[in-house]
């Protein structure tokens, strides 16, 4: 707080490379649970995120922020449309995965940066540099570009992208931490996704929880590599200017782009390649602006 000078303010730069490399690489792991209906699995991962975040709150003695939270019909109405959001995110991302359409995942998240940029200049007054605009005007090219050649698909980047922008933004402005924050979108989305897991478990094949050991191991491990990173993300966005992080995201993308080009040997096309450059054009000289900046002292504001 007051004691940080203001280049040392607590620096929200590790959480959100933590954050971007494990959404980047989660691909990987879909592909242990990709016998599950992706219906199903968000409404595993939705349960098996709570217990996780409950135990954390417990150790770190927070409950008092929960119960805080929780008396704030503010708080909790944004929370509630925040829950509905990451909701949503989860499903899309997870049935485009499943159903071969990494490159419109990962479109999606090279779009969020973009929006991030938008959001942070129009809603939260952030400003950007005459080199940043250039950078978004890379980017933004690159990106109109590929949805030019993949229409069929624009559905599910368009929603990944706005979905998570959003998500993100409320979390920016709510005034709960981030730990209580996700174990309370957790528990509001806790009985939506008991009920999903109740009716796979009445179909005839049953749910996939309790087909194979294994398997209910991979599917329980989906609330630890939700948490974690939804967790480094809010500590990263409350920590910096929301068009900065919104750029860095550009990671994960590109790490899930890379996937579907050696991993899961989608066809790379003439325009993705062109996309894949024109974004990491901007990405470059966005932290170039970034890092000058940095070894710049900073400037007193009157």
């Amino acid at each position: 707080m007051s004691e940080k000078e203001p280049h040392q303010t607590p620096s929200g730069l590790p959480a959100a490379l933590g954050a971007y490399i494990m959404w980047g690489l989660l691909p990987l792991y879909l592909i242990l649970v990709e016998t599950v209906p992706p219906f199903e699995f968000v409404g595993w991962r939705i349960i098996w995120t709570l217990p996780f975040c409950l135990i954390i709150v417990a150790f770190r003695e927070q409950f008092a922020e929960v119960l805080a939270a929780l008396r704030c019909r503010k708080t909790m109405l944004t929370l509630a449309a925040s829950s509905v959001l990451i909701g949503i995110n989860w499903l899309v991302y997870i049935w485009a995965i499943q159903n071969g359409h990494v490159y419109a995942g990962s479109l999606g998240y090279y779009i969020n940066p973009l929006l991030n940029v938008l959001l942070g200049t129009l809603v939260l007054g952030e400003k950007l540099s005459r080199r940043q605009w250039i950078a978004v005007g890379f980017a933004a090219s690159g990106v109109a570009i590929l949805a030019a050649g993949a229409l069929t698909t624009l559905w599910i980047s368009l929603t990944l992208a706005f979905s998570f922008g959003t998500y993100g933004l409320l979390r920016k402005r709510v005034a709960v931490g981030s730990l209580p924050g996700l174990t309370i979108e957790s528990t509001i989305l806790l009985l939506p996704a008991a009920g999903i897991a109740l009716y796979y478990a009445g179909l005839p094949q049953g749910s996939a929880f309790t087909q194979d050991m294994t398997l209910s191991l991979y599917i329980m491990l989906g609330g630890v590599f939700t948490a974690v990173p939804l967790l480094l993300f809010a500590v990263a966005a409350r920590r910096m200017d929301y068009s900065t992080l919104g750029f860095i995201q550009f990671l994960a993308p590109t790490l899930v782009f890379l996937l579907g080009l050696f991993v899961f040997q989608e066809e790379l096309k003439p325009v993705q390649l062109a996309c894949f450059m024109l974004i990491w054009i901007a990405l470059a000289l966005f932290v170039w602006d970034m890092w000058s900046r940095r070894q710049k002292p900073p400037t007193t504001k009157v």
